[in-house]
């Protein structure tokens, strides 16, 4: 009587060497790792957005820019407030007790809103490498295991001396299970990483022109 032998996922896992159980578990927490970064992303970017599009209509309301800056205060939490509110305070840093402006108020605004937009991108891309490296090594993870496995396999049939299919399949389905986790694990990263490093060039963007627009309208009052 033929012995059915088990293929489903946990049979491989259970049959697989010691060597290729470390692979699949690195590729298995790599996998999950990704998909934490990639939620956690998501959602930091659809809450980015939504702030500079309530700030943005604050911003251009009409409001006066003293009274928007005392109502959001020197603690903000939204980014777009963020590069904003470093502007003002290098602006309101910038007059002296007489009412003149010191020299070089420009350049010193212009600075504190690139440092605040600095910042604020670092935030927004941490966490992007790791998604970046899985993508590119995760294939050549399990492609080792896969080429550890098959080893071995090959080693089972010299010992014992048969080339059944039903004693090579196991071996082979084995090592070839880790590639395929590689894969799991590095196409989302990859598709990811592609599509958020985007998203967050775009949010980037939008803050650096929002700076250059905010900081034109300070121009016009130093010139004024």
């Amino acid at each position: 009587m033929d012995v059915v032998t088990d293929y489903s996922m946990w049979a491989l896992f259970a049959r697989a060497t010691i060597l290729v159980k470390l692979v699949m578990l690195l590729l298995i927490a790599a996998s999950v790792w990704c998909w934490a970064v990639i939620v956690d992303k998501i959602i930091q970017y659809r809450r980015a957005r939504a702030e500079a599009a309530v700030f943005d209509r604050a911003f251009w309301s009409g409001e006066p820019l003293d009274e928007l800056f005392d109502k959001i205060g020197t603690a903000p939490r939204g980014q777009s407030e963020k590069v904003f509110v470093a502007g003002m305070l290098e602006w309101r840093r910038s007059h002296r007790q007489d009412g003149g402006l010191i020299a070089g108020a420009q350049a010193r605004i212009d600075r504190s809103m690139d440092v605040a937009i600095a910042k604020e991108a670092g935030r927004l891309q941490k966490g992007l490498p790791v998604l970046a490296t899985v993508g590119s090594t995760a294939p050549f993870v399990g492609l080792f295991g896969t080429v550890w496995g098959i080893m071995n396999a090959f080693i089972d049939i010299a010992q014992s001396q048969n080339t059944n299919l039903s004693v090579v399949a196991p071996g082979i389905s084995e090592a070839l299970f880790a590639t395929a986790l590689g894969l799991m694990a590095a196409i989302p990263a990859v598709i990811f990483y592609n599509k958020l490093s985007a998203d967050a060039d775009r949010i980037i963007s939008g803050y650096e022109a929002f700076a250059d627009e905010f900081a034109t309208i300070l121009s016009r009052q130093l010139d004024a």
